[in-house]
């Protein structure tokens, strides 16, 4: 394929992206994206091989994102900034983790995951998550993510939305962090929605 094409896919799924997280927060989903409306059961599987479903959410804010680990700018982008957010936080932090869950489950076996969140420039509390097709998809409809999948062979790429979740530690959705977002504005965002404590409705 060429380069102008893949270009030009990049450009459709980034302003898709932009389309969905301005759906989210000007309320295209409800009149304020109702905290039922993003987010809901998954039955997926982490890291180490171990069945996880929604429940992983609950006890911590959470800032849910969906990507892979052969995603060449986006996903290491946000788990970069995500891993400076989560500095930033210090004591906080405890309370923060962040969840990347895949959306190509083909490649991404939690032994690929585990070696992939072990970047120490990473988020140090980072849940990798990764399970079947149908898992994968049922969770990705719960969460209004978009990706689909371009090429053939093993040197296939995704597109796919790239805002991040933040989720309350009573796992309802609180508000979106949009891709590209400094990691000090993160913070920031973060911190205000633990400040309203576990039923936070904005940050």
């Amino acid at each position: 394929m060429s380069r102008s094409i893949w270009a030009i896919l990049a450009i459709l799924a980034l302003a898709f992206a932009a389309v969905t997280g301005l759906a989210v927060q000007k309320g295209v989903l409800g009149a304020r994206a109702p905290a039922a409306a993003i987010g809901g059961p998954f039955h997926l599987v982490n890291q180490s091989g171990a069945a996880v479903d929604e429940s992983v959410l609950k006890h911590k804010w959470s800032a849910v994102f969906f990507g892979f680990t052969f995603c060449p700018e986006a996903c290491p982008t946000t788990l970069l900034a995500l891993g400076q957010a989560e500095k930033l936080l210090g004591r906080k932090a405890d309370d923060f983790q962040t969840v990347f869950i895949s959306i190509d489950p083909e490649r991404d076996t939690p032994k690929v995951m585990a070696n992939y969140l072990s970047n120490t420039a990473f988020a140090r509390r980072t849940i990798g998550l990764t399970g079947t097709a149908q898992a994968v998809a049922e969770a990705a409809h719960a969460y209004k993510v978009f990706y689909q999948k371009v090429g053939d062979g093993r040197n296939y790429q995704v597109n796919h939305s790239t805002i991040t979740y933040l989720m309350s530690p009573s796992g309802d959705f609180v508000c979106v962090i949009p891709y590209g977002e400094t990691p000090q504005l993160m913070a920031d965002q973060i911190e205000r929605a633990m400040k309203q404590g576990s039923h936070a409705q904005s940050c």
